[in-house]
């Protein structure tokens, strides 16, 4: 039976913690996987094109939109199925635990040869998957959090509130409406940079962990996304 999805309130150091996973995982598939981002889709639809029109670049990067689609169509139909009583953050949480842990184990069992070597491929899809499920999760489940592995609109309305409120700092609003501006901008801010803080510590400290371990950086991955799912089951239970 399907069930509405709630949204659940998420702490400021937990949007962090997710924007922190999302950063590693992109910075570790860039650096181990022949420069492939596994975070967001958005240049695959240039590579998309780039391929299908002058045969250039590797098919993966065509293929990560579908499989991007297909996997955030999955955790959201589990999380549906899961609602009310049957804990459905828990189990899509679980569920980019399981894809990130995949993912490493590939990284670190398989030849990766080249970007299109079979093993680097399923290894890329895995990585985009995860990243689907968690933006997935973001969208069902925290609605008041801005995207956790997407930063170009997060850096766009950060632009956009830091600059209203610095229009507007030490003088009175001119009227009610320009109030109401300034309160929307400073809300967003508050809620806008704990990902984005965490995205960039997370991709700096995983350049800095990928250089010194290689491919076996990525378990700092796994370890932030079973923290967050430590977190929902705790969520769960309260």
């Amino acid at each position: 039976m399907i069930h509405a999805i709630r949204p659940v309130s998420v702490p400021r150091p937990i949007s962090a913690l997710l924007g922190f996973v999302a950063g590693f995982v992109d910075i570790c598939s860039f650096l181990g996987l022949f420069h492939i981002f596994v975070a967001q889709v958005t240049g695959s639809f240039v590579f998309t094109s780039t391929w299908l029109v002058i045969r250039q670049g590797e098919l993966v990067t065509m293929v990560a939109i579908p499989m991007f689609f297909v996997a955030a169509c999955f955790a959201t139909a589990l999380a549906a199925l899961r609602a009310p009583g049957g804990r459905p953050l828990v189990w899509v949480a679980g569920l980019e635990c399981v894809l990130i842990a995949a993912m490493l184990t590939l990284m670190l069992c398989l030849p990766l040869n080249s970007a299109s070597a079979p093993a680097t491929v399923v290894t890329t899809l895995l990585g985009i998957s995860a990243m689907a499920v968690q933006s997935t999760m973001v969208r069902l489940f925290m609605r008041d959090v801005p995207s956790t592995n997407v930063m170009t609109t997060n850096t766009t309305q950060l632009a956009v509130d830091t600059t209203l409120l610095l229009l507007a700092f030490g003088r009175q609003p001119a009227d009610e409406a320009e109030a109401r501006q300034n309160l929307a901008a400073r809300e967003r801010l508050y809620c806008h940079w704990p990902p984005m803080a965490g995205f960039v510590l997370g991709t700096g400290i995983g350049a800095l962990c990928f250089q010194l371990v290689g491919r076996p950086a990525l378990g700092v991955a796994l370890v932030g996304a079973c923290g967050f799912l430590i977190w929902c089951v705790r969520a769960a239970k309260a």
